[in-house]
Formats: structure tokens, C-alpha cells, sequence
């Protein structure tokens, strides 16, 4: 969830920026976006996008820079800590801190409101500040299809989730709701699900600190990723049930029932179902990443 950003200041701003920060920070009310990078020992580029999660929302000083509270300092060391040592992704840290009671009113817009996977790009594309155009040419798609993806009027293929994911800084697993508890058993009703454009459903099938991304893919007839994506990563599937077409770096290869596949992530690949009855494939991504 990185977006690079540099302060540039005019001598006056910043004898006004140092002297605000000296002050609100000796009285331990506010600190400067950079100082709170140094105390959490992450990249102020971190701090923004713990920042657009909900987990703090800063004052603005007379320059219009962030001034953080000691309150906010609290909960992204927590968010941080999460992270880090117990491995959950944005989803899950947003409600362990809720249920920590260390949100309190800050995530309104973002643990206690669900948002549509199109909502949820919409958001972070205003956040950024990026034009409809920009982002739609940056994953190939038409400025009209992001518009009605934004407005949920249409759904996204595996493919373009992927590439949106990737554009923000984000993963497929961050799109899901999170699992409650942390636990190594998942059963089947706690399953958390995302659709991945018709016809296509994945269920994830762990939760907590995990290396690994595993999913059930549900993929109706005719349905499949879309267009062909990559990323980091590797990644194995175990065909369950039915047929799957995968086409990867230009070679294409046609999947049965009990047959297995291993690729890197990074080799281009798309894939589908050319039969004629439901395919269901035991699909697993490493590393998710936040």
C-alpha cells in the first residue's frame, strides 16, 4: 500500500512546520509524520497507508501537514506489532483492534462499514489522488468499465482484481472480509468468500499468521480469469473436481481431476474452464503480502 510522496516546503513553511512540531510534540500532543515513522521504525510512506486503513486520522497544522497524536502513535504501533509478529493482513488488524477497544470512533469508514470491492477501489483511488484515466490505463481497462466497476454496477475478473491490487499496494487476500479468531482449524461456515467476476468464487481457507494464501476456487463453465496476470510470488493447484485451462507464458495446458501445478507468479498466466460441468480446485499463493 505504498504511494511515495516528498515534502517540499518554502523557507517560511518550514520555520512554521519546525516550530509547530517542536512544540506540539515537546507537550506529547502531536508529532510530524516523520517523527512517527522514526518512533515506529517504518517509512512515513507506511504511515500514510496505516493512515488510509482508518487507523489514525491526524490534524492538519496551518501548512495543511499531518500532526499525529500520541493516541494515534498507540494504535499503529499495535497495527504495526500485528502485522509483523502475528502476521494478520489490513482486514483482520482492523478488527482485532476493534475488539481491543483501541479504535473507538476512527473507523467508522473503515471496520464498521463493508465496502463493496468496487467501493473499496473507489476509495482508495480518491485517497491517492488519481483520475479515473490514469488508474484504468495503468491496469488496461477502459476509464468507463472502472466507473461502473466503482459504482458495483459491474463485477471484476481475477485478473483485473490483481492488477488493481497490485496498482494500490494491495493483495487479493486484503479484499476479504477477515476470519474470526486466529485459530488453525477453519471450518467450512467460517469460510470467508470473494467473488472473483461471474462465475467465479474463492473461499479462503485459513486465517492468523500464515505464509501461504490458500484458497477453494469454485470456476463455473466458461468462466475463468480474464485477462492474463503476474506477480510475485509462487504458486500450487490441486485440480478437485472438472476440467482447467492454463495458459502460462504462452504455453497452455489442459487440466483433469487429481492432476497438480506448480508455477512462479511472475511467469504472465490466465486461465479458464472449458468443460462443461463446475470446476472446484484447491489453489494456493505465497506470500500474501500487505
Amino acid at each position: 500500500m505504498t504511494v511515495e510522496g516528498f515534502f517540499r516546503l518554502s523557507s517560511m513553511d518550514s520555520d512554521h512546520t519546525e516550530k509547530t512540531a517542536h512544540s506540539v510534540g515537546k507537550a506529547g500532543k502531536a508529532l510530524m509524520v516523520g517523527a512517527v515513522a522514526k518512533r515506529l521504525g517504518v517509512s512515513a510512506t507506511m504511515v500514510r497507508s496505516l493512515e488510509k486503513l482508518g487507523l489514525a486520522k491526524p490534524a492538519r497544522s496551518q501548512s495543511r501537514y499531518r500532526l499525529y497524536t500520541n493516541e494515534d502513535l498507540r494504535v499503529l504501533r499495535r497495527a504495526i506489532y500485528l502485522r509483523r509478529v502475528q502476521g494478520l493482513n489490513a482486514p483482520a488488524i482492523l478488527t482485532q483492534l476493534k475488539k481491543e477497544g483501541m479504535l473507538k470512533h476512527r473507523t467508522a469508514d473503515a471496520a464498521e462499514e463493508r465496502l463493496s470491492i468496487g467501493q473499496m477501489f473507489r476509495k482508495l483511488r480518491l485517497q491517492r489522488g488519481s483520475s479515473l484515466l490514469a488508474v484504468a490505463n495503468a491496469v488496461g481497462v477502459s476509464d468507463s468499465f472502472l466507473s461502473n466497476l466503482e459504482r458495483s454496477r459491474t463485477g471484476a475478473s481475477i485478473g483485473i482484481m490483481r492488477k488493481l491490487a497490485q496498482y494500490f499496494g494491495l493483495n487479493i487476500l486484503d479484499l476479504f472480509d477477515p476470519i474470526d479468531g486466529t485459530g488453525p482449524l477453519v471450518r467450512p461456515r467460517d469460510r470467508k468468500s470473494l467473488g472473483g467476476g461471474p462465475g467465479v468464487h474463492m473461499e479462503l481457507l485459513a486465517s492468523g499468521k500464515i505464509t501461504m494464501e490458500p484458497h477453494l476456487f469454485r470456476v463455473a463453465p466458461g468462466a475463468g480469469s480474464g485477462d492474463s496476470y503476474a506477480h510475485e510470488g509462487e504458486e500450487f493447484l490441486y485440480l478437485v473436481r472438472g476440467r482447467l485451462a492454463i495458459e502460462l507464458g504462452g504455453e497452455e495446458f489442459q487440466l483433469r481431476a487429481g492432476d497438480g501445478f506448480y508455477f512462479s507468479s511472475k511467469t504472465p498466466h490466465r486461465w479458464s474452464n472449458p468443460g462443461k460441468t463446475e470446476t472446484i480446485a484447491l489453489w494456493i499463493n505465497t506470500p500474501p503480502t500487505f
